[in-house]
């Protein structure tokens, strides 16, 4: 889109797609993850996505798969791989929610599996 502004497919465990529209280099929207990440976005639209930690990277729990769209996020530290190393179903398009923070430079699809929601909540997350 060139202007900073993109949007975000989240494809929801039911199968259904939600679209936002986000601006890159937003402040934090909701106070969850990283500045303008995807866990912020989403939760600031009223998607939610599981964040047992509360969005500190502690616990792999906000575990989505970037379909489309990767280049475009920040990529990830050591401590997001070794919070995935432990989450259920990590495939190379794995991320945590509350640190993959998109630059805007192109639009995103992501995959809000429904394994994880259910993971989070049998384990008492």
């Amino acid at each position: 889109m060139g202007d900073g502004s993109f949007q975000i497919t989240f494809i929801m465990p039911d199968g259904s797609r939600r679209v936002v529209h986000a601006a890159a280099g937003e402040d934090a929207l909701s106070g969850h993850g990283r500045p303008g990440s995807l866990l912020d976005i989403a939760l600031s639209q009223g998607i939610e996505i599981e964040h047992a930690c509360g969005g500190v990277c502690a616990c792999g729990t906000c575990h989505v798969i970037v379909r489309r769209g990767a280049d475009s996020c920040s990529p990830p530290a050591e401590e997001e791989e070794d919070c995935l190393d432990e989450a259920y179903g990590v495939t190379p398009q794995s991320r945590l929610a509350c640190q993959c923070v998109p630059d805007g430079t192109e639009d995103l699809e992501v995959e809000v599996p429904a394994w994880n929601r259910n993971l989070a909540r049998e384990r008492g997350g």
